[in-house]
């Protein structure tokens, strides 16, 4: 999800996208900044990272 800091915060994962960077929310607290160039790849990680905490 690409959105703005307020709808990102009620995602289970979301960015809120700036002029060339973003934040990257999980769950309502920012993980980090990332650049714009890596927001896509950084994104799918942290999908990757849920899917692999719920199949434990």
């Amino acid at each position: 999800m690409l959105t703005g800091p307020g709808e990102a915060r009620e995602a289970d994962i979301g960015i809120a996208g700036g002029i060339q960077e973003g934040l990257l929310f999980k769950k309502g607290k920012i993980i980090r900044k990332i650049k714009q160039n890596n927001m896509v790849e950084e994104l799918k990680k942290e999908i990757n990272n849920i899917i692999k905490e719920k199949e434990v």
